[in-house]
């Protein structure tokens, strides 16, 4: 366990983030992220951090030594895309129970465990995750993969990230300092280049990474390892060799980007694949940053007329769209990277934010929202479902995109909602990325069944009282004589 603080102690000092690099030695130890509450998960343990950077490494098997309720409520929580190993989509777990704890069984049965999927599976590498039972038991999870390596000749690697030392921020910079320990240097290429790159950061959501591969591929530029987002488990132990770096997401591995920088001399930058302006922007900063690690300069060029090409390919798709939704206002309620780079995407075509939540956001991505919106007015830390309903309710968007945990809400204000986060059905990344989300916002708006949805229900309308007109002299008659006929009809059976 000291190991596991100090390293804590250091992802905490992390000279990378301006945040950090802001406070005093003091309020450094003690990070970025919020404590957790004795029984509520705040988005996400440090175990569920790790356990999302890492299982989008497809061909990799994953073992999660603790009771089965861990790797249950962990599994496949993200919409992560693989072109080949399914591996990742097994679950394995020891399955501790109350017998294992008491009788002392639990690295007995890890290493049993670790044999089975060698034997089963003859998987590249295993990682094992450790959780809050199997720390505090004081399993040596590093001992038991260290003799596994060595016994069945493959690496066994440790995520020490249990779920009780932090936040799900916290476990995903743990998870890279697994790599770096474990895996990142472990193996040389033979066919390394000048054009070889890693993007960090990036998970391949609904396959989004691949309608941007090819923009690379069409450049000369060779992805050495993608971390994590449909991965290799070599691909990544041969990153080091890789020229320069772009980190997509700051707040999850911004310590990796640092250490394989002082390490490797791998320089990198963080950019975005949202929309078109953000993604020609990526592209000439890691041509540029090739060329300064000795690339031929004629990359630069071809960089400029594949964007020429792409741009005036996308704004010709879009501009069939723009009179339908330029003016549409949009509620942004998500955070980290799409906080800053969506609002941008959007604001290209017409659209206005009327909010965009923060709360996952790091200082620079605030300062990115506060020049792209001209002001802070429309950023928000945290705004509660009550909030959130009113915003809606009083028609004061025409869409929110979100996650899942709100669409509720948007659907209780008979407001339409399109999912923005890890869930999501499309890929909305590059060029054709951002075609299909403004078309994916078309047709949530535009969909007739909102016109119906928001007219009143058939029991809320009250019918209309008709005049009742003066009855003739043969009506009143007639109606005199039902009306004896049903008092003598009540009189003469009355008493059954």
């Amino acid at each position: 366990m000291s190991s596991l603080r100090a390293k804590i102690q250091d992802v905490f000092n992390e000279p990378a983030c301006e945040q950090n690099r802001g406070k005093d030695a003091k309020a450094r130890k003690k990070g970025c992220s919020k404590p957790l509450t004795p029984g509520a998960a705040a988005g996400g343990c440090a175990f569920d951090g790790a356990k999302i950077v890492l299982q989008p490494i497809t061909d990799v098997a994953h073992l999660i030594h603790a009771p089965l309720a861990c790797e249950g409520n962990s599994w496949d929580n993200r919409g992560a895309a693989s072109s080949g190993p399914t591996l990742w989509r097994t679950s394995f777990t020891t399955d501790l129970t109350e017998l294992d704890v008491v009788m002392g069984q639990g690295e007995r049965k890890l290493f049993k465990a670790i044999r089975e999927i060698k034997e089963a599976y003859w998987p590249p590498a295993i990682f094992v995750y450790p959780t809050c039972v199997t720390a505090l038991i004081g399993d040596d999870i590093e001992a038991v993969c260290k003799r596994a390596a060595e016994k069945f000749g493959l690496p066994v690697v440790p995520v020490n990230a249990p779920g009780f030392v932090g936040s799900k921020n916290l476990g995903n910079k743990l998870a890279g300092e697994a790599l770096l320990d474990h895996v990142i240097g472990t193996v040389e290429p033979d066919d390394a280049g000048p054009y070889d790159i890693n993007i960090l950061g990036e998970f391949n959501l609904s396959g989004e990474f691949w309608l941007v591969k090819p923009l690379l591929d069409r450049l000369g530029i060779r992805v050495r390892a993608c971390i994590p987002g449909d991965a290799r488990y070599l691909d990544i132990a041969s990153a080091h060799r890789a020229r320069a770096a772009m980190m997509v997401c700051s707040t999850a591995l911004i310590n990796l980007a640092r250490k394989m920088e002082q390490r490797w001399d791998i320089p990198f930058f963080e950019g975005s694949f949202y929309g078109i302006t953000d993604t020609s922007e990526a592209l000439r900063q890691i041509s540029q940053l090739l060329v300064k690690k000795g690339a031929d300069p004629e990359i630069l060029g071809r960089t400029e007329a594949l964007i020429a090409d792409e741009e005036a390919i996308a704004w010709t798709k879009l501009a069939a769209y723009r009179p339908r939704l330029e003016g549409k206002r949009v509620l942004l309620n998500t955070g980290g990277v799409k906080s800053w780079s969506v609002v941008h995407a959007l604001m290209e075509i017409g659209i206005e934010i009327v909010g965009t939540s923060v709360k996952k956001s790091t200082v620079e991505d605030k300062e990115r929202i506060k020049h792209i919106l001209k002001d802070d007015n429309h950023m928000f830390e945290q705004m509660a479902a009550r909030e959130l309903y009113a915003m809606l309710s009083e028609q004061k968007a025409d869409i929110m995109l979100s996650g899942g945990r709100t669409q509720f809400i948007a659907l209780k204000a008979k407001t339409p909602w399109l999912d923005i986060n890890q869930e999501r059905q499309h890929p909305y990344a590059g060029y054709d990325g951002m075609v299909e989300l403004v078309r994916q916002i078309d047709l949530a708006i535009h969909n007739p069944i909102w016109c119906q949805v928001r007219e009143p229900a058939p029991w809320d309308c009250q019918p209309a009282v008709r005049e009742e007109l003066p009855r003739t002299k043969s009506e009143t008659a007639t109606l005199h004589a039902v009306q004896e006929f049903a008092s003598t009809m009540a009189d003469d059976f009355g008493e059954f």
